[in-house]
């Protein structure tokens, strides 16, 4: 057969195409995999194993696009199948622990046997999830079923196609923190008294208004931007800010830990920003004296290093939050 070579040199030009973009795209990622299909025909029914090459892209908070080559042998037989196709995945949630989805695509199928080859169009459709194992590799597996026509005829019915492989992302690594460095000592110095007339009397405090950081974890679900009710922190700012209406340009600042993408975690942090900014306004705040912004992984409070999962999402809690700058309770400094 012909198209198994063809179609991984084509899979391969991308995948060189993929490690030039790295540099401003950090969500190409590559997948070999392993296949077993039931192949169901008029005359009989075939089963085989198979190999995979997919090269994939995220777009968004929902889609991914992939392009990928497979190639069959069936049991006690000469028969073999090898196929391209650019598949389309929507995902139902982006959580890395279980995140599944639904696929489409299109392509074309060879079919190789000793009475010679067939070319065919080939559709597909299936449902699938992904787990992440670490910040680069997600473990993958669907199951799909596909169709295509014999040139002699409808004769072909389908495939069933389940697989299970690896996603390697090409994306960059979390920027290591900045080395801690000690203060130096101090040296104390003698004390010398100076007798001083009595200072005048201090004037009149005046009002000092803080940053208010508030946790994710008691503003939302793990991986979610919907509010959790009631928000009683969130009720107190905005009695501040209403009965202090000279207070502007309140800047809420939305931040996530480092599980995941980076893309998908900025994402994240702007859309909480906006739940927290839409709350206040829900309260009659002008929206006009609020601004919500997103960073991402940028500033983070702790730096953990543990191996275990539930153990690494507990250590970075205090890094998924979201600050409210410029407003809080207003306390009066003596």
């Amino acid at each position: 057969m012909k198209i198994a070579p063809l179609a991984a040199a084509v899979i391969f030009g991308l995948t060189g195409t993929a490690a030039l973009a790295q540099a401003v795209n950090t969500d190409w990622y590559i997948a070999p995999t392993v296949s077993y299909t039931i192949n169901d025909d008029s005359r009989a029914t075939n089963h085989g194993w198979g190999t995979g090459l997919v090269l994939g892209k995220v777009l968004d908070n929902r889609w991914n696009v992939e392009a990928g080559v497979q190639y069959f042998q069936f049991d006690g037989k000469n028969d073999e199948q090898g196929s391209f196709a650019v598949d389309a995945l929507y995902f139902f949630n982006r959580n890395p622990d279980f995140a599944p989805y639904a696929t489409f695509g299109l392509g074309f199928v060879r079919e190789g046997s000793a009475n010679g080859n067939n070319d065919n169009l080939l559709a597909k459709a299936g449902l699938g999830f992904t787990r992440q194992i670490s910040e680069r590799v997600d473990f993958r597996a669907d199951a799909r079923y596909q169709t295509h026509a014999n040139e002699a005829g409808p004769k072909r019915l389908g495939d069933w196609v389940m697989s299970v492989g690896l996603n390697y992302h090409f994306g960059g690594k979390t920027q290591a923190p900045a080395p801690y460095v000690a203060a130096p000592a101090l040296v104390p110095v003698p004390e010398i008294v100076v007798a001083a007339p009595p200072p005048p009397p201090p004037p009149a405090p005046a009002p000092r208004f803080e940053k208010s950081t508030l946790s994710a974890t008691e503003l939302f679900a793990f991986d979610s931007a919907e509010l959790r009710m009631p928000q009683p922190k969130l009720d107190e700012i905005a009695n501040a800010l209403g009965s202090n209406s000279e207070i502007n340009d309140v800047v809420i600042t939305g931040y996530t830990d480092r599980i995941g993408s980076a893309k998908y975690n900025q994402r994240l942090s702007e859309h909480r920003a906006l739940s927290v900014k839409n709350y206040l306004t829900s309260k009659g705040i002008d929206a006009n004296r609020l601004k919500a912004q997103g960073k991402g992984e940028a500033n983070p409070v702790v730096v953990c290093t543990d191996k275990k999962r539930p153990a690494l999402i507990k250590c970075l809690e205090p890094n998924r939050r979201v600050e409210v700058e410029n407003i809080t309770i207003e306390r009066r400094v003596q």
